[in-house]
């Protein structure tokens, strides 16, 4: 057999190329879809389908905090039918134990043997429900999970499927009952979604279709269907990987960062992670709407939900009524743009 030639070596490598550009297109057509796919369950929250498909193009978890009765959980569950992904639900509770997450090991009488016995963790998706109703034990069992992609029982590591995203929902700290989820494990959400109440015309939509028939419990009654899957999920990240950064972008970002740790409202500024995971999540944006570069533009829209939640707020702002998310629009408007 002969060797191949420059110019054979350069068609396959031109044809390759071709080749990916086509299936990360096709990935991006994909994923464009599913928000009228899910809006066909869901009314008004254009913003989370947003944030939740960023967070799987970046391999991060989510989180959603809003009041209770704001569609978050049939939210997850109408992404997940969209995207043709397993998922499964954990109601967090305060006796939920470490175990009924992860899994454990069961001794099975008829062979005198241990057997483990996977946890609801084992999935694509895992819909964390009212994360902060469980105490710090349980909601620390889900760590190395998120961080890891593995759970370990009795020393043996098990790794969990991919894609796996962990999407927590919470009820707002004031609520009775809830146990504020630690700054380490805040910082293991690459987002923090606010899912608000809808407006008046998106609440008459709701109702509209629950007066016409729609039953949350049956999403394929709904009409929702897979209109992508893992292979689209995976063509979008290589794809999102190529898309440049340049180096006054990288500054910008890491400038932004570290004004958060000069502002005089905040005991806690942006860490290094939260620099790299701004920097990602903006990637992953600046793909989505269509180009191969970063922009300042993209940085700036996803500031909020990539760092809103890894932000500590002095007590005396607090009682002034200044939330991390003004502190952050404050420091964005004052730090130079780059041209």
């Amino acid at each position: 057999m002969s060797a191949p030639t420059p110019e054979t070596a350069e068609l396959a490598a031109a044809t390759d190329t071709h080749v990916a550009v086509t299936n990360a297109d096709s990935a991006r057509a994909s994923l464009e879809t599913l928000r009228s796919e899910i809006a066909k369950a869901v009314v008004g929250q254009d913003p989370a389908v947003t944030g939740l498909v960023v967070a799987l193009l970046c391999r991060g978890h989510v989180l959603l905090e809003g009041v209770p009765g704001v569609a978050k959980t049939l939210l997850v569950r109408a992404l997940a039918a969209s995207l043709e992904l397993d998922t499964k639900r954990v109601q967090f509770t305060p006796d939920l134990m470490p175990s009924d997450v992860t899994g454990s090991l069961v001794y099975d009488a008829r062979t005198a043997e241990f057997s483990f016995q996977p946890g609801p963790v084992f999935t694509n998706l895992l819909l964390a429900d009212e994360i902060n109703r469980t105490p710090p034990k349980t909601q620390s069992s889900l760590l190395e999970a998120m961080e890891e992609r593995q759970v370990t029982i009795d020393g043996s590591p098990r790794p969990l499927p991919d894609p796996f995203l962990v999407a927590a929902t919470q009820n707002p700290v004031e609520y009775e009952g809830t146990y504020p989820l630690p700054e380490a494990q805040l910082d293991r959400f690459l987002l923090k979604l606010t899912v608000p109440l809808p407006s008046r015309e998106d609440e008459i939509n709701v109702l509209t279709r629950h007066a016409e028939g729609f039953n949350p419990r049956d999403l394929k009654a709904a009409g929702i269907r897979p209109v992508a899957g893992p292979a689209d999920l995976e063509a979008a990240r290589k794809a999102v990987a190529t898309t440049s950064v340049s180096p006054e972008i990288a500054a910008y970002v890491v400038d932004f960062c570290r004004a958060t740790r000069e502002s005089p409202s905040l005991t806690l500024g942006a860490s290094p992670r939260g620099a790299t995971a701004l920097l990602s999540t903006a990637r992953a944006w600046a793909w989505l709407t269509g180009r191969d570069y970063v922009t300042p533009d993209d940085v700036k829209a996803l500031a909020l939900p990539t760092l809103r939640h890894r932000i500590q707020l002095r007590p005396e702002a607090e009682m002034e009524g200044v939330t991390a998310d003004s502190v952050i629009t404050a420091v964005l408007a004052h730090v130079p743009v780059p041209r």
